[in-house]
């Protein structure tokens, strides 16, 4: 017969503490002092509250507390961290083998906005009937696209054929970013002397 673990505690509480003797914590951070395994396990009990095993080193150290609503918080802080973590999106721009050239600026445009705030652009041209026997034209339409924003991006994925699709993908270059924002800076300095 297979037995299911149980999952791992993060942290030892009440009886599952090895440590014959603690220094105990109160639960408004009040130092109670060095006590017994049962002497700590009685006076939480006596709060209505948990004995957590907080740290080991260099000597045994628990803490009273609440522990539904101890981790409670600190699920609740880790995932506010998370959510403060950069998300890189991917963003799609559409485009067709012979389309104009005020068109690839429009989109690359917009591929502009979605580079300058850290995301991904997958570049998707599609080939319509017979221009598929030509993707040199689909090559040369993505390039004419990718030297609007080349002064920001880079290539991270060369052009691939997918179906009817020639997807490229780009994305921020560090690197190019110091000096675009050098010359942004300075041509806003010359844009305030000239006022």
């Amino acid at each position: 017969m297979n037995k299911r673990k149980k999952p791992a505690s993060e942290h030892l509480v009440n009886e599952n503490i090895p440590h014959p003797k603690l220094f105990v914590i109160g639960p408004e951070g009040e130092q109670i002092g060095v006590l017994t395994r049962s002497e700590a396990l009685q006076k939480s009990a006596e709060m209505k509250m948990d004995l957590v095993l907080i740290s080991v080193d260099p000597k045994p150290i628990a803490k009273i507390l609440d522990y539904g609503k101890f981790k409670y918080l600190r699920s609740k802080r880790k995932k506010e961290e998370k959510s403060k973590q950069s998300r890189i999106e991917t963003h799609q721009i559409r485009l067709t083998a012979f389309i104009g050239d005020n068109d690839i600026k429009t989109k690359a445009k917009k591929a502009r906005e979605f580079i300058l705030d850290g995301d991904i652009v997958k570049v998707s041209l599609k080939f319509k009937g017979r221009e598929i026997q030509r993707p040199e034209f689909g090559h040369e339409t993505l390039m004419k696209f990718y030297h609007e924003v080349e002064d920001i991006a880079f290539i991270a994925k060369e052009p691939i054929l997918n179906g009817k699709f020639l997807d490229m993908f780009l994305q921020q270059d560090k690197k190019k970013m110091i000096q675009y924002n050098k010359n942004n800076k300075e041509k806003n300095q010359n844009q305030q002397e000239e006022k």
